[in-house]
């Protein structure tokens, strides 16, 4: 018979019977489940917690548990260490202030940074919090790594995209401004100059040359296309005759006339 079938250890407990062939003899043993050092053989076991075994004051508050009841209950005492060992709090670590170690007093996070030590009244503990004035970043117990992005203040201006490659130093000017497509142009620590070279778009088409001679910020249409006899038109593409009498099919003591001469060779010439 399984002395433990009856559950005589309560909760919080492990229940064992070694001889469970036998009679009921009261030989199950109780191991509390918080500490398997604690065992009791034919009743519960008298099971403590300790709660300062989890350290719950921090490193430089010493803590005590009262009570060490089976369970937890909030009741461990942290104690401030000296000068301010009269400051306690029960169920939570105690607020030390009013102490002479203040690490900030030795400046250790330097030019353009605060420094903040939320335990002045403990041993130095590397604790302080360093935050960054100019710029964004914190850091605890050594100098923050303070990050300033240039284009926040939108220096390149509203039609123009900002890239700061090296967010980790102060201002430098060393950011880039780019010209948005299909405008070209970058410039680096400052708005670029945007430029829009229309014969990008080949409003010319196939078999003629396009020439932008001012490439302004927008489209001023006075790009010129020209034919490969010359012919010229500006801001659109220009019509190119083709006067297929120019290589004299008619021949000798023949009059050749083409009519058409705004369309390609299609031997419609008389």
């Amino acid at each position: 018979k399984d002395e433990c079938t009856s559950n005589p250890c309560g909760t919080g407990q492990t229940c064992k019977d070694a001889n469970t062939a036998a009679n009921s003899l009261n030989d199950y043993t109780c191991t509390c489940t918080n500490d398997n050092s604690i065992v009791k053989k034919g009743a519960p076991a008298t099971c403590t917690l300790d709660e300062c075994a989890a350290n719950p004051c921090g490193a430089q508050q010493t803590c005590n548990d009262p009570k060490q009841s089976p369970s937890s209950t909030g009741d461990y005492v942290c104690t401030c260490p000296a000068p301010n060992q009269a400051i306690t709090s029960t169920g939570s670590p105690a607020t030390c202030t009013g102490g002479s170690n203040d690490e900030c007093a030795s400046s250790p996070c330097g030019a353009g940074q605060s420094c903040v030590d939320p335990d002045t009244a403990s041993a130095p503990a590397m604790d302080y919090v360093c935050t960054c004035t100019t710029g964004t970043g914190t850091a605890t117990g050594t100098p923050a790594t303070c990050e300033t992005d240039e284009c926040k203040s939108n220096p390149c201006g509203p039609s123009q995209t900002c890239v700061d490659p090296n967010k980790a130093v102060a201002s430098t000017g060393d950011y880039t401004c780019s010209c948005q497509a299909p405008q070209k142009g970058t410039k680096a620590g400052g708005p670029a100059t945007c430029t829009l070279n229309e014969c990008d778009a080949n409003p010319c088409g196939t078999g003629q040359t396009c020439n932008d001679p001012t490439t302004s910020p927008t489209t001023t249409l006075d790009f010129t296309c020209t034919c490969a006899n010359g012919v010229v038109a500006t801001g659109t593409a220009a019509t190119c005759e083709v006067d297929e009498c120019v290589s004299n099919p008619c021949g000798a003591g023949q009059t050749c006339n083409d009519p058409n001469k705004a369309k390609n060779s299609q031997h419609d010439y008389t």
